[in-house]
């Protein structure tokens, strides 16, 4: 198993429970206490435009609840690149800022940017956040082209999708085997050009431990599947599992 490999608590699915009922229960805030109380190293929320879980103030009080941490516990911020999102970046400055494409209609990420996404808006806006401190990692599929593209805007990571490796664990045999190569060769071929990885997208304490075992892993990003099992026995515990296999405790 791979060491030290840095898990990035996403927190999103806390908001969109708050949001479903309006008010301010449960609180985000403790949510995010509780995680970095527990030993999670890195905090990761997506504000979309939509607003439907994570909101702009958001992103701003967990700024703040983070400030005396940063030290130990990373923020990321995903999203698409879209200028109020730019400007949050910028003003927030996390460690990271994660760029995923958004498809509309989405429920969630279903793919990482195509190869063929024009780079020039892209370069920009990776070159203004770098001179603000700030890592950009881009949204791939484990696949050679778009790991080229994102090696070509400048990005200093690419967070590989995750959910087809998700799909092969349920299947098991060959279609776990192919599909762990398939996610070798793409860390690797990231790991040449001098990208760091990360990873996420329907990870969880079953499937996790043998992803992990690919060398070259820097993070994961893990949200539904670690909150819904805090439903049941608490963040500090799930937290505390997930740490015990990344190795980040």
């Amino acid at each position: 198993m791979a060491a030290m490999v840095r898990l990035s608590v996403n927190v999103n699915k806390v908001a969109t429970l708050r949001n479903s009922r309006g008010g301010s229960v449960p609180s985000l805030r403790d949510a995010v206490q509780a995680c970095v109380d527990a030993g999670a190293p890195g905090i990761t929320v997506h504000p979309r435009a939509d607003e439907r879980h994570i909101r702009p103030s958001d992103v701003y009080e967990i700024a703040e609840l983070l400030e005396p941490v940063r030290d130990r516990v990373e923020y990321n911020i995903e999203g698409d690149p879209r200028p109020a999102l730019v400007e949050l970046v910028e003003r927030v400055r996390p460690d990271q800022c994660t760029l995923v494409p958004v498809r509309p209609g989405e429920l969630t990420s279903e793919a990482g940017w195509p190869a063929g996404t024009p780079k020039t808006e892209l370069v920009e806006i990776v070159q203004r956040f770098q001179t603000h401190g700030v890592r950009v990692s881009v949204f791939v599929d484990p696949e050679p082209a778009p790991i080229d593209w994102a090696a070509e805007i400048g990005a200093d990571r690419v967070e590989l999708y995750t959910e087809p490796y998700a799909r092969a664990f349920e299947q098991g045999g060959g279609a776990l085997e192919a599909s762990l190569e398939r996610y070798r060769a793409a860390v690797e071929r990231a790991t040449a050009q001098g990208l760091g990885v990360n990873a996420g997208h329907d990870l969880d304490l079953a499937n996790l431990p043998a992803f992990l075992a690919l060398p070259g892993i820097d993070e994961v990003s893990i949200g539904h599947a670690l909150m819904s099992r805090a439903l049941f026995v608490g963040l500090d515990r799930v937290v505390a599992e997930y740490l015990q296999i990344t190795g980040s405790h």
